[in-house]
């Protein structure tokens, strides 16, 4: 199976864990699944840091990247197709990020772990992963 995180997801999975369901921290923590963080995600990161709504403890450049590697997740690119997705999504979530997110998962066929009650409303495959 393959999941994607949610930006907050994987926020919370680099610390506080304790944030993360237990199903949610077995799949981070098997090493048995393939888990992806999506580009978006990490322009979210990026925008929120330099906007202060996000404090990391280095530049999201360095932090991102060694984060991922430290914990075997895979970054997810953002194609032509994922973008153009998003269009026939309902507008039930306002957030552009997260609409990305949901049209990936829906495009690669993915579940998301995610503790965005908002997801519940699109078709796609959620895994619930707060507390």
């Amino acid at each position: 199976m393959k999941y994607l995180l949610d930006t907050m997801v994987w926020l919370w999975s680099v610390g506080p864990i304790e944030k993360i369901s237990s199903a949610g921290l077995e799949i981070l923590k098997s090493g048995e699944e393939e888990v992806y963080l999506s580009a978006a995600s990490s322009w979210e990161i990026a925008i929120k840091t330099k906007l202060g709504k996000f404090a990391l403890p280095e530049p999201p450049t360095r932090y991102v990247p060694k984060r991922l590697a430290e914990q075997g997740i895979q970054s997810l690119s953002v194609t032509q197709s994922h973008s153009l997705k998003v269009y026939d999504l309902p507008l039930h979530h306002s957030d552009p990020f997260d609409r990305l997110i949901i049209a990936q998962a829906l495009a690669e066929n993915m579940v998301i772990l995610t503790s965005d009650r908002a997801f519940k409303r699109y078709p796609v495959e959620l895994l619930w992963s707060g507390k």
